[in-house]
């Protein structure tokens, strides 16, 4: 999901792509992993890695939710957020609802069901019609994630925090990302969100959906790259 971005802006900067535990190569021990959980796993990378400057930290849709949790319990560590196509406001009760069934439907199906449902929320219609191997490429990642990490994680989101009214608390800069044609985390919800910060910039990356930094990675990476310059000089 974010090669793109990896293979650019690592010529000139340090760039860290973690693999979240039950995901990728990391393995599944817990029942539940909430996002304050995924947030302390980030800080723990960065000591063992002996990074002690303060990071920029960019986060898409759940990333978005581990990075507001690192910025509740980890400030002084941030240089700067990229809050990409997420959400600040926490589940409803119906939505929650629904993770904790998809968290038990997964364990007894498996993953396939996943791609079905969520693919066509996350690309844009254009990407759709014109880009088949970007969503085969996300249905194989998604076909072959352990079930347990993704009912794990579901019950986490099911049960995070609302951030909503500590935006305004957020003092290091950011940058708020969103496709134009995100279904899951609209366009007036995302610029709502930079409002409300008090020291961030709104960008929309026209002709992408929810995996923005994947349809339109050149778009992205010019986004970021131009936010890091900005909080450098």
């Amino acid at each position: 999901m974010w090669n793109g971005q990896i293979d650019m802006l690592s010529v000139r900067h340090r760039v860290i792509a973690p693999d979240l535990r039950g995901f990728g190569q990391s393995g599944v021990t817990e029942s539940v992993v909430t996002m304050e959980q995924f947030a302390d796993d980030l800080a723990a990378l960065l000591d063992f890695l002996t990074i002690r400057q303060p990071v920029v930290l960019c986060g898409l849709s759940m990333g978005g939710y581990i990075a507001f949790e690192f910025w509740r319990k980890y400030a002084a560590r941030l240089q700067g957020l990229i809050l990409c196509d997420t959400r600040a406001a926490n589940d409803t009760a119906e939505v929650a609802a629904g993770r904790l069934a998809t968290a038990e439907k997964v364990l007894r199906e498996g993953p396939r069901f996943i791609a079905e449902t969520m693919i066509p929320k996350l690309f844009s219609p254009s990407t759709q019609q014109k880009r088949p191997d970007l969503l085969g490429s996300i249905r194989k990642v998604m076909d072959s994630t352990d079930p347990r990490g993704i009912a794990a994680t579901a019950r986490g989101m099911a049960q995070r925090a609302n951030f909503t009214r500590d935006l305004l608390n957020i003092r290091c800069p950011a940058l708020v990302l969103v496709g134009e044609n995100d279904a899951i985390s609209p366009v007036a919800e995302m610029e709502a969100i930079a409002r409300a910060i008090p020291n961030a910039r709104f960008t929309i990356i026209h002709d992408a959906g929810h995996l923005s930094p994947l349809e339109q990675p050149d778009a992205v990476n010019g986004a970021i790259e131009s936010f890091l310059q900005e909080i450098r000089d």
